[in-house]
């Protein structure tokens, strides 16, 4: 077998693919830029090839070093899959998180086969609470919740802040021949979540007063207010952290670029009594891992 290199070679091939810069690659492994240089080259001797050209003062991949640096990230990324896995093996027990049903069907259910992979031993159930905020029931183990992250006698975590911008399918602007401004909405239908408090901010920050946001239809859960935008049923005041796929995918538009943050927030709500379970610890910790990639 092929002599294997050495793992510290590997990691600062890897490291300088992804930053393009030895100085970076050396910040990110702790290390002198000399001693990254000096991984670099006995790999290459190591391979028998080239990885690298100077072109004039910056150092590039070759051909080859670009595909053996492809090989590499992905032989990296299955050893840490691995690791992950084997360290969810021997975790048991059960797990209940609740979360707002928009988190949930835009954001969390399309991810979760990640956490399943990681610990494939703990039986979880998600839960919706009737209050984007509520974090009362007594069974559940992790709260996501919707508020201002006032919650006395739990740790409280704030995960991701949220702005809030109208946003419609590119049908339903068609329909409306398009919007110019603000002034345009007049003729729109207007979709509110539980009340008509984030459109209000939303006009009057427009200059449309408080009043233009007054119209259009009432619902009492996100899912309804989304399944509405996206068959084309009017204009929703969206959240761009959970409509961050529609919005990749052309189903929703942007048709302002105006936004309001809102003075609420997900928060990670977790029952003191139960933080140091070790169901609560691996979610909480692969639940943090995942939106630092959002």
């Amino acid at each position: 077998m092929a002599r294997i290199p050495s793992m510290q070679a590997l990691r600062a091939l890897d490291s300088f693919a992804r930053h393009g810069t030895v100085w970076q690659a050396a910040d990110e492994l702790h290390l002198t830029r000399s001693a990254v240089s000096h991984q670099l080259r006995l790999l290459e001797r190591d391979l028998g090839f080239r990885l690298m050209d100077r072109i004039g003062t910056r150092v590039e991949l070759t051909p080859q070093g670009l595909a053996y640096a492809e090989d590499v990230r992905r032989a990296l990324s299955a050893l840490a899959g691995s690791a992950q896995r084997q360290a969810g093996r021997g975790l048991t027990g059960t797990l209940t998180v609740s979360c707002p049903p928009g988190f949930a069907s835009s954001w969390l259910c399309n991810k979760l086969g990640r956490f399943t992979d990681r610990a494939p031993d703990i039986a979880l159930s998600i839960v919706t609470p009737r209050r984007l905020d509520d974090v009362t029931n007594p069974d559940v183990d992790v709260f996501v919740s919707f508020g201002l992250g006032a919650h006395q006698g739990m740790e409280v975590e704030l995960l991701k802040e949220v702005e809030f911008t109208p946003l419609c399918s590119p049908a339903y602007l068609n329909r409306l021949g398009g919007l110019d401004g603000p002034e345009d909405l007049a003729g729109a239908s207007l979709l509110h979540l539980f009340s008509h408090e984030d459109w209000m901010r939303w006009c009057d920050l427009a200059g449309l007063g408080e009043e233009a946001g007054r119209t259009g239809i009432l619902f009492q859960d996100m899912n309804l207010v989304y399944a509405a935008v996206l068959a084309s049923q009017g204009i929703c005041m969206g959240d761009e952290f959970i409509c961050h796929a529609a919005m990749a995918s052309g189903a929703l538009v942007r048709p302002f670029d105006l936004a309001i943050r809102s003075p609420r927030a997900y928060y990670m709500v977790v029952p003191e009594t139960k933080a140091g379970t070790p169901p609560v610890v691996a979610f909480r910790t692969w639940l943090r891992e995942e939106l630092t990639v959002v």
